[in-house]
């Protein structure tokens, strides 16, 4: 092979490698753009504006739930009865998003990890950090598996 053709050759290995970077990139761009809606979609639209019927869509029947607080939850009964309970209340609790990663895992689904305020009637008055664990299925995504962890009081 003659030293053009072996340019030529280093040229177009150099493409490939880059368009495989950009898809990669573009993948990972995707993915967070699908995490996001699905944390608002929990957050803003469910758990927000109590909407029941949006939450159970969205959470697994075999949920594990950890919390610092109150250790770990395996019963979808406890968590739905946990939402009635909130939305129940005399007073609005919500939660606002401050900080969030989304990271693949292979090809199950996504961790995403961040940080929220809760705010009861519009007052910050709980923060915390959290890790959820997002299973894509054929219908969409789910979440599978949440950790709720280092709660502040504001």
């Amino acid at each position: 092979m003659n030293r053009e053709m072996k340019k030529v050759l280093i040229a177009l290995m150099v493409l490939v490698v880059q368009g495989t970077t950009a898809q990669e990139t573009l993948s990972k761009q995707g993915l967070h753009e699908e995490i996001m809606k699905m944390d608002s979609l929990l957050f803003q639209e469910a758990f927000n504006k109590c909407n029941l019927a949006l939450y159970q869509t969205i959470v697994t029947e075999d949920i594990e739930f950890y919390d610092d607080r109150s250790g770990l939850n395996t019963s979808l009964e406890t968590e739905i009865n946990s939402f009635k309970d909130k939305c129940s209340k005399t007073f609005s609790v919500t939660r606002e998003l401050t900080h969030s990663s989304v990271h693949v895992l292979g090809d199950f689904g996504a961790m995403q990890q961040g940080t929220h305020v809760f705010l009861v009637d519009g007052k910050k008055v709980q923060k915390a950090a959290f890790i959820s664990i997002w299973e894509r299925k054929t219908q969409g995504w789910i979440m599978k598996r949440a950790v709720s962890f280092d709660h502040q009081d504001l």
